[in-house]
């Protein structure tokens, strides 16, 4: 009996060196493919833009399978179309920073999928609509759910894919009366290099 718990004691401190051996912080950097769902309910028949923006990412793994993710940007600026009016109706700038919990699959050797879900918080400043005419919220919060898959290139280094999906919409105003809401709700893929200390 002495022999088994000598032993067990030993293999919990080996796999809690292991572990400790590996940093619990992984930096990853995406560009990343932001596609809006432009779901409009006013009668000017609004429309966001789509475009490529720069992504970095900071996670923290509580063990080897959950981590904490916080997901960066940069204000980015999106132009605003009317097709009633037939024209581009102004721009805003967004700040949209992501946290989602994950879990991270660990019974494939060459690739690590994972899956997430959170919180989004977007900032909307500097808003131009109709010459001033226009407006919509300063801010939106909503839920987020991820999914992606790292490939380790060494023991620091992965090659990562990543989706993510962001309930993000806003209401819009037309010299200050309500005209209805436009649910932007992006689809964010990115591709990018992880690195875990």
């Amino acid at each position: 009996m002495k022999k088994i718990t000598i032993a067990v004691a030993a293999l919990t401190l080996f796999s809690g060196a292991a572990f400790a051996e590996q940093s619990p912080w992984m930096l990853r950097a995406r560009g990343v493919g932001l596609d809006m769902a432009n779901k409009d309910s006013t009668a000017l028949g609004l429309s966001v833009n789509n475009k490529t923006i720069p992504e970095v990412d900071i996670s923290y793994f509580i063990n080897k399978n959950v981590a904490v993710e916080l997901i960066l940007t940069v204000p980015q600026k999106q132009t605003v179309n009317s097709s009633a009016l037939a024209t581009d109706i102004g721009t805003f700038k967004h700040l949209p920073p992501v946290m989602t919990l994950q879990y991270h699959f660990d019974n494939f050797a060459d690739f690590k999928p994972y899956v997430g879900a959170g919180l989004n918080y977007t900032q909307i400043t500097q808003v131009n609509l109709l010459d001033g005419g226009a407006n919509i919220n300063s801010h939106s919060w909503g839920a987020a759910l991820q999914a992606g898959v790292d490939f380790p290139i060494d023991k620091n280094l992965s090659f990562n894919i990543d989706i993510k999906k962001l309930n993000l919409k806003t209401d819009v105003f037309v010299g200050g009366d309500n005209k209805g809401v436009l649910k932007l709700n992006p689809t964010l893929i990115g591709v990018g290099l992880g690195y875990r200390y």
